[in-house]
């Protein structure tokens, strides 16, 4: 088997096979890949014949290469050095083995897949500079017989194409069925009020998040007992703080009474020493978590398992719960790596046995409705099985993190719901910077966690405004087809159409958005900038059209007619505004 720190050897040549223009290099022993060839990929069979480490390798010439994309690409979007680089291990719940280099157009050069997404695979990529070519390794401890398949797909289709058609190609187990109140705004407790939470506070805010058209409350972290002091050292035992919430139960109805369904924040594998169930379970947590005063509880044992599922069912079966959010699943891969893997286990295959007992086990409670919240790094192919509602890493008022990640989920699923990190901006910002956190979830369903109580009616009006504006696009924003462009330009222009409606978001200034009117009976443009226009590229017949604006708050900003012919238009729009085109007859003109 190859060395899998020595590059020499990462990069040697063996019995290699050409796959749509990917070199296909099997470095470790086994018999040679076998290649099934479709319309518009092919998939690598890697079958093994022994227990070992297979490892394969894929590379293309540069060319006109940019960027390489994977669902953990945070902001390193950029062409990493192979020595620069190192070895990552992803599975269930952290990331997946899946990526993309794409060129100056977007097009992909080299996109892949492996079906492999439970258990872990150790992959590597970077740029070869004596060779000028960029490598993708994947190496995976299989077991006799064992098989993995690797799809490759054609190159030059856009990135968000390409990764579409793979994700639909990988096995999802039968995803987990999303409600309609999955695509339903959310009111978040975590940023607004943190651990300073109890059933009266809760109400109250509830009733404000119904006002301006939110449909589901997460009851964030402090709702436990022990949730006070450093860290999670009181988490583990998970029953609700009888002084905050003295009936769980009945505060649960009450908040559902307001048209809202109910999820409460749980973190079942961390563990800390303030809780009753230190004592019983603690030898199943080696790993410590310093800086948040907690271990992490190792799935691969059955006793695991057992007070993970129990804890979760128990909680949402006693107080009425319509689902939860899971947080802090990644931590399982500490274990990944483990050397000797004294319990015997793959943590991935693990993690795949928890998740699908506690999935049943909750739908038994509550069928079709059930809500499960996932955030990044778990949001991959892999757990759409378990989870529907899967969240942008947290970013605290970061409305670019908040855009670029929801987008790189939408690349890598093609079920459940797509949602932001909790929104919040300063209470005393001007109303514009408030809507432009507002604008970065529109491809998503948004989350909003500001205090609505203590917002002044201003920036009240401007949230109820584009959550009004997002329910009535929603099928556009979030089963549209999307055109955002290079994931290493941070997505600076996005477009959803379908049907004849189509929604345009500028989120800087100075970009160009291309697109016909051809067929279409309504565009919106949403200007997320500081400036007070955009500019269109239009293509096809020249088309007279009524633009009407609104401002930040909805507030009506104007009304024209003019004709737009190909080529480019400024098109004046508010700041953090709205401007609705719709095509109108040569009689409806204003004369």
């Amino acid at each position: 088997m190859a060395d899998l720190t020595d590059l020499a050897q990462l990069w040697a040549d063996h019995d290699a096979l050409h796959v749509h223009g990917v070199t296909v290099d099997l470095l470790s022993e086994g018999p040679r890949p076998e290649v099934e060839h479709d319309g518009d990929g092919a998939v690598i069979h890697l079958r093994a014949e022994a227990a070992g480490t297979a490892v394969l390798r894929l590379d293309v010439p540069l060319g006109d290469a940019v960027g390489y994309w994977h669902p953990a690409v945070g902001w390193d979007r950029h062409l990493v050095a192979d020595w620069a680089s190192r070895w990552r291990a992803v599975g269930l719940v952290d990331s997946a083995p899946l990526g993309c280099l794409y060129d100056a157009t977007g097009a992909a050069v080299l996109a892949f897949a492996s079906d492999r997404i439970a258990a872990t695979t150790r992959i590597r990529f970077g740029v070869a500079e004596p060779l000028a070519r960029f490598g993708v390794w994947l190496a995976m401890d299989l077991l006799p017989g064992e098989e993995c398949r690797i799809r490759v797909q054609a190159p030059g289709q856009p990135f968000a194409d390409a990764m579409q058609s793979l994700a639909g190609w990988l096995p999802d187990g039968a995803a987990l069925p999303s409600p309609d109140s999955a695509r339903t705004p959310a009111y978040s407790s975590w940023y607004s009020l943190h651990r300073d939470v109890d059933a009266a506070r809760i109400e109250a805010e509830a009733e404000l998040a119904a006002e301006v058209g939110c449909g589901v409350l997460l009851l964030d972290d402090g709702w436990q007992r022990g949730a006070q002091g450093a860290g999670y050292s009181g988490s583990g035992d998970w029953t609700p703080d009888p002084v905050k919430f003295p009936d769980f139960a009945a505060h649960v109805k009450t908040v559902q009474s307001l048209g809202l369904r109910y999820l409460a924040w749980i973190a079942p594998l961390v563990l800390g020493e303030r809780t009753a169930a230190w004592g019983a379970m603690r030898d199943f947590a080696p790993y410590a978590v310093p800086r948040l005063s907690c271990r992490v509880l190792d799935p691969r044992h059955d006793e695991v398992r057992r007070f993970v599922i129990d804890s979760c069912v128990d909680l949402v079966r006693r107080h009425g719960l319509d689902g939860l959010k899971i947080d802090f699943l990644d931590f399982a891969m500490v274990y990944a790596d483990e050397e000797g893997d004294r319990v015997g286990a793959d943590v991935g295959l693990a993690m795949h046995g928890l998740l699908t007992e506690l999935r049943d086990r909750l739908r038994e409670l509550r069928g079709d409705d059930l809500l499960i919240e996932f955030r990044q790094p778990y949001t991959g192919p892999g757990m759409l099985g378990f989870g529907n509602l899967l969240r942008a890493g947290d970013c605290p008022a970061d409305a670019t993190a908040n855009r670029v990640r929801t987008l790189d989920i939408r690349a890598s699923t093609t079920a459940g719901s797509v949602h932001s990190d909790m929104l919040m901006w300063d209470p005393g910002a001007c109303v514009e910077a408030a809507a432009r956190q507002l604008h970065s979830a529109l491809y998503a369903t948004p989350q909003i966690s500001v205090a609505l109580a203590e917002q002044s009616a201003e920036h009240r009006a401007m949230t109820a405004f584009w959550l009004r504006f997002w329910r009535e696009h929603r099928d556009v924003l979030t089963r549209g087809e999307i055109r955002a462009g290079r994931p290493d330009q941070l997505y600076d222009t996005v477009t959803a159409s379908a049907g004849e409606r189509a929604v345009i978001t500028f989120y800087a200034e100075d970009c160009l958005a291309r697109f016909a009117l051809d067929g279409l009976t309504e565009v919106a443009v949403v200007n997320s900038t500081a400036a007070g226009h955009v500019a269109l590229d239009v293509g096809g017949p020249a088309v007279e059209v009524r633009l009407d604006s609104w401002d930040a708050c909805g507030r009506p900003a104007g009304s024209d007619v003019r004709t737009l012919g190909p080529g480019l238009h400024p098109i004046p729009v508010p700041p953090s505004g709205l401007c609705v085109l719709r095509p109108v007859s040569p009689e409806a003109a204003p004369h």
